[in-house]
């Protein structure tokens, strides 16, 4: 049998893109939707000032954290002991659930702010179980020297659903309100069936298994002694926490930019075009040489971006803005997943992308947490320019303490498994500088 050049050659990773495309569709349009009318219910039935609405806004990012914080271990323990096919479903049924019960509370007008705390709150429950368990499929559908590509392709397919997600969902929220969420049940819906249809997707173990609460102390444990994993997967999670100027967008969408849902939709799909076009190109020509300085030049151009954008009164250059953001994030996802995907032996990647899910959950609802608190303090513009300039200070921060980012030179093989051989690292003699 020939051997497959590209990951679209092999059916099962054919289904799996196709999952997760609908499955970030239906997710995502759900989350920015449930951002604006968080927001907007704030301020018109609730009678709230804008920084009060913002704060809202944190607070919706914060009620999404606590269960991922709480659940985390569970989730990565399920990856590492279930069929993981099974756990995705699982969380996909979960968000199919939430996305009903949003259409029929909006359909009703009776939505308010603790029941979309409430369905928030399940999201970030559903999400911790969805996130290990399908980071971990790919590496056993692929082979090692295609995975790369791989999760280039993979990032492609999220960044596709997070392009047309929001822009559907909004253009669908200005008709009937209600029919966005019904669009995501049938999606997720979908999705499950063709997670489903993948072949049975198990870690692979060496010896006796050990008691649950050991393996979960264990997946800590490696990824707090491997400093090159420890370094990466906190560099998100500072910087993005510190950067979260997404969780703003619908403040300038309804006072700055005055655009509306559909513009909302419009400036989250900005981000994502931008992402996805350089996750094309990465599908195709992935980067090879100097990763770890790549990646750290591409979150200090990630936060350049974010003061930009902060300061831009005009919607055009807004996208624009946001564009090169989702660009520059993209490279950083790209080069982040790949080396912690690849440096992690099978039976360890369901605990090890747990931690580093709960690492870019954290720096995602905690950033909304900290963006809102700031625009609350400083107004919404001076906590966006606060947050850029903070990823870029502790991207050079990062890059002093450690000195293994910087070093990261290629992808190369250390764990040789069948019948997939995660790799690694190679670290140079050298030690340039970002």
């Amino acid at each position: 049998m020939t051997e497959p050049t590209t990951p679209l050659q092999i059916a099962d990773y054919r289904r799996f893109w196709m999952a997760r495309f609908l499955a970030t569709f239906a997710t995502i349009s759900m989350v920015v939707l449930i951002g604006y009318q968080t927001y907007d219910i704030a301020r018109s039935d609730y009678g709230m000032t804008r920084p009060e609405a913002a704060f809202q806004l944190g607070l919706l990012g914060l009620v999404q954290f606590v269960p991922l914080l709480l659940l985390t271990p569970l989730a990565g323990l399920a990856a590492d002991r279930f069929d993981r096919r099974r756990v995705v479903l699982f969380a996909n049924l979960i968000d199919a659930s939430i996305a009903t019960a949003l259409a029929l509370f909006t359909w009703n007008d009776a939505l308010n702010l603790p029941i979309i705390f409430g369905l928030a709150a399940m999201h970030g429950a559903a999400r911790v179980f969805n996130g290990p368990a399908l980071s971990a499929i790919a590496p056993n559908i692929v082979p090692a020297r295609l995975l790369p590509r791989a999760i280039a392709l993979g990032s492609m397919s999220w960044q596709a659903g997070t392009v047309s997600g929001p822009f559907v969902g909004g253009l669908l929220f200005e008709q009937h309100n209600w029919l966005p969420y019904l669009l995501s049940v049938a999606l997720l819906l979908a999705s499950g069936a063709l997670i489903s249809s993948i072949r049975p997707v198990r870690a692979r173990h060496e010896g006796p298994p050990l008691h649950p609460v050991r393996q979960m102390i264990e997946g800590f444990r490696f990824v707090i002694q491997e400093r090159f994993l420890l370094g990466c997967i906190t560099l998100d999670l500072f910087a993005v926490i510190l950067a979260g100027a997404t969780a703003l967008l619908p403040v300038y969408a309804r006072d700055i930019l005055g655009v509306g849902a559909d513009g909302l939709g419009l400036m989250r799909g900005a981000i994502a075009v931008g992402a996805a076009v350089v996750g094309l190109v990465l599908s195709f020509r992935p980067l090879e040489q100097n990763v770890g300085v790549k990646m750290l030049w591409a979150v200090v151009v990630f936060g350049a971006a974010t003061v930009a954008f902060a300061v831009s009164e005009n919607f055009y250059l807004s996208l624009a803005l946001l564009g090169v953001l989702g660009a520059a994030d993209m490279v950083s996802v790209f080069i982040r997943s790949s080396l912690v995907q690849l440096y992690t032996p099978d039976a360890m990647r369901g605990r090890v992308s747990s931690i580093s899910g709960l690492a870019i959950s954290a720096s995602n609802e905690l950033g909304e947490l900290q963006s809102g608190l700031a625009a609350a303090i400083m107004g919404t513009v001076g906590a966006v320019i606060f947050g850029g300039v903070g990823a870029i200070v502790v991207t050079a921060m990062w890059a002093v303490i450690f000195p293994e980012l910087r070093r990261a030179r290629t992808f190369a093989a250390r764990y040789e498994q069948e019948p997939i051989a995660p790799a690694t690292t190679h670290f140079d003699e050298r030690d340039p500088a970002p």
